[in-house]
């Protein structure tokens, strides 16, 4: 088990009396990778400067090791930054931009404790030789800064932050700049990095995908606070409100009572789910991921709805179903043609009950914010009796 490395302890963050940050309780462990998510203006980016000594917190503390460093400068922390415009000089080639940090270095004479020197060439050589094989780009050495492609460029910029061998990275939205295909393949080259170095990365994004992809936990924010912080399978499979729930990956997220544990009221009619733990009978926010429905014949549906809207996305069909004005997303191998009649059914698995929040009412079915549907409110009349199986009685 890694041990804990850094500690956002009670830490707020005002500007102009606005607090963009409130109460932070964080702690990253040693080696781990672990992502700061969230939409524009949640939080994460003034988490990251705080994190590496740009930003002071207005109150708070901020420990290293276990050490507080709130007044620690930026450059005496073991910690190095890499942001989304990469600052590299145009005027020096690839070893040189890598090697420029080490070239800055001193450190204490062998011979002469007291006197500082700078760093032998034959180690500089051999580190930034050792990290253009991280970054897979050896050859490179002599090749000018503005022959390189952006993702290219982008391993520069880490391999210069990385060549001081500090214990932290830091990365704000670093592939921001990158076209997809490039940002995919940049993901899974993070994550490598990360694995062969052995340090801790912590990474700003606002792309649910980059941080199911690369992190080992994932902290969800917004308006200044934690949402939930988890491992990414933890924030997909079990969310912990509605604001979670849709921000990471696409939710149904339907209106419902937790009659007893093990059974859940949606739209007048009981399904049986996994959840349990809450009073009878308590309103609760119902998610159902668009994966997680099967489209079954009318006759064998625990609802039966008409479908409203078909996109292929190439691996499946989203497909737009009505029910009783409710709209639901469903993604499925299967081509169902608009106007078409269907039943859905859910395991008991594929549903996940949430407590009601501050988010409730604001994510999930079409119906509850787009007026664009009104129309399109023709969920069917054969849906007054239960299909067989799931009768109000069970």
């Amino acid at each position: 088990m890694s041990k804990e490395l850094i500690r956002l302890q009670n830490c707020c963050m005002a500007f102009d009396d606005e607090l963009v940050l409130k109460d932070m309780n964080l702690y990253i462990k040693d080696k781990e990778f672990l992502t700061l998510l969230g939409p524009s203006g949640c939080g994460k980016t003034t988490t990251l400067r705080i994190i590496g000594g740009f930003t002071t917190p207005t109150s708070g503390d901020v420990l290293f090791d276990g050490v507080r460093i709130n007044d620690v400068p930026p450059f005496k922390r073991q910690i190095n930054t890499v942001f989304q415009k990469y600052a590299l000089f145009p005027h020096l080639n690839v070893f040189e931009n890598i090697a420029f940090g080490l070239r800055m270095k001193k450190i204490p004479d062998p011979d002469n404790p007291k006197r500082m020197v700078k760093l032998a060439e034959e180690e500089i050589q051999n580190r930034v030789m050792e990290m253009l094989e991280i970054i897979s780009l050896k050859g490179f050495e002599h090749r000018k800064i503005d022959a390189l492609s952006g993702g290219q460029q982008q391993r520069v910029a880490i391999a210069r932050a990385l060549v001081n061998q500090p214990k932290v990275l830091l990365l704000d939205e670093p592939l921001g700049a990158l076209d997809l295909k490039l940002r995919k393949d940049m993901q899974i080259e993070l994550k490598k990095i990360q694995q062969q170095v052995g340090i801790t990365f912590v990474y700003v994004t606002h792309d649910q995908e980059e941080a199911l992809t690369m992190s080992d936990t994932i902290v969800v924010m917004d308006k200044g606070t934690i949402q939930q912080i988890g491992t990414p399978e933890d924030i997909y499979n079990e969310p912990k409100n509605a604001f979670v729930a849709d921000f990471i990956g696409e939710s149904n997220i339907i209106d419902g009572l937790m009659v007893e544990d093990g059974v859940v009221q949606m739209y007048g009619k009981k399904f049986s789910c996994v959840d349990g733990g809450f009073a009878p009978n308590e309103p609760v926010d119902v998610v159902i991921r668009p994966e997680d429905i099967d489209i079954v014949p009318v006759s064998q549906g625990q609802l039966t709805g008409t479908v409203t809207s078909v996109t292929f996305k190439g691996m499946q069909y989203d497909i737009i179903v009505d029910f009783r004005g409710f709209k639901w997303l469903i993604q499925t191998t299967d081509h169902s043609p608009v106007g078409a009649k269907i039943g859905v059914k859910i395991d008991p698995d594929g549903f996940h009950i949430m407590k009601k929040s501050d988010y409730s009412g604001k994510f999930g079915d079409y119906s509850s914010y787009s007026e664009e549907y009104d129309e399109l409110s023709d969920a069917t009349e054969d849906e007054e009796e239960p299909p067989e199986g799931e009768s109000d009685e069970e």
